[in-house]
C-alpha cells in the first residue's frame, strides 16, 4: 500500500485507471486511507464532459464519479503489489439522488467512497457525492475484481 500522504493529482489518476482523456473525471485526491478516499472534481461543469446528454449532466452520473474514486482507491491500496486487474461495477443499490443534475452545481464535487467489506474478488463500497456541504447523491456499489480473468472450470 502506498503512503496516505501521497495525494494523487489528475495526471497520476489518468495514468493509473482505465479512463482516459475527458472521461477521467477526477482531478485529485484530498485524503485517503485503507478504508476510504475523498476525491475532488470540477469536470461536472465542463461543457465537453462526455457524460452530458442534451446539454446537461444528470445526477445519476454521480455513480460514475464514485466508481472512478473506487478504482483510484484500489490502485492506491495495491501500491507496488500485483495489480488488481480489471474491476467492474456488479451492482449499485440504495442510490438516492438529491438533485436533478450536476452541471448546474457551482462548487467542486467531493466524491467519498468507504470500503465496507471485501476480498480479492469482490468489494462493497458506500459512496456519497457532495458539493459545498450539500449531499447530491449517495448509495452502495459492489465491484467485482479480476473479472477479466478466464474462468477455470473443472
Amino acid at each position: 500500500m502506498l503512503e496516505p500522504t501521497l495525494l494523487p493529482d489528475h495526471a497520476w489518476i489518468a495514468a493509473h485507471i482505465p479512463h482516459q482523456g475527458s472521461m477521467c473525471l477526477l482531478e485529485g485526491v484530498l485524503t485517503w486511507d485503507a478504508q476510504h478516499i475523498v476525491c475532488q472534481s470540477n469536470s461536472h461543469q465542463s461543457p465537453d464532459n462526455p457524460l452530458r446528454a442534451e446539454g446537461r449532466l444528470g445526477a445519476s452520473n454521480a455513480v460514475e464519479y464514485a466508481a472512478q474514486a473506487m478504482a483510484v482507491h484500489g490502485v492506491l491500496l495495491a501500491g507496488d503489489a500485483q495489480p488488481l486487474g480489471v474491476g467492474y461495477l456488479a451492482s449499485i443499490r440504495s442510490v438516492r439522488l438529491h438533485v436533478d443534475r450536476l452541471d448546474d452545481i457551482a462548487a467542486p464535487l467531493h466524491v467519498e467512497v468507504t470500503r465496507l467489506s471485501g476480498d480479492d474478488a469482490l468489494i462493497l463500497y458506500q459512496f456519497s457525492v457532495s458539493a459545498a456541504g450539500q449531499s447530491l447523491a449517495e448509495g452502495r456499489a459492489s465491484v467485482v475484481l479480476n473479472a477479466d480473468a478466464e474462468l477455470k472450470l473443472p
